[in-house]
């Protein structure tokens, strides 16, 4: 007779970008270069009803953003989002689905169903700050 048993190992992996899939569910409350985006028609990298940008962990550029494009961004999205980690070859080594992790809103405290951000022109957000926390907890 023989006896098996389950073994976790804690594995350390650099990650370089945060995806993020974030599905809207008011677009008016965003706002592209000064405009109110009513139906979410100006908003950079939106895909059908999400909005969906990789972004720069050490810099917090969002890539692809179009040069001299702002963007103030109040979206309610609950529990409609999907992050992915990715490494520098933008492979995913951990994704979570569900709450806004907090980074996602360094414009105000989002209490994990909004994304509250400005963008600058140069694709930058304010005030970004990483926090992994989320990424590493247990039970996925």
């Amino acid at each position: 007779m023989t006896f098996t048993i389950e073994l976790t190992q804690v594995v350390s992996k650099e990650v370089k970008y945060l995806q993020a899939e974030c599905g809207v569910r008011y677009w008016e409350d965003g706002e592209v270069n000064g405009t109110e985006d009513t139906d979410g028609e100006l908003m950079p990298l939106r895909v059908k009803d999400a909005w969906c940008p990789t972004i720069d962990l050490e810099t917090g550029a969002i890539q692809d953003w179009p040069s001299g494009t702002t963007a103030n961004i109040h979206y309610k999205v609950c529990d409609a989002g999907l992050y992915k980690l990715l490494d520098a070859e933008k492979k995913v080594v951990r994704e979570i689905d569900g709450y806004v992790p907090t980074m996602m809103s360094p414009g105000g405290s989002g209490y994990g169903d909004y994304v509250i951000m400005t963008i600058g022109p140069d694709g930058k957000i304010e005030n970004w700050s990483v926090d992994l926390e989320p990424f590493q907890e247990d039970g996925e």
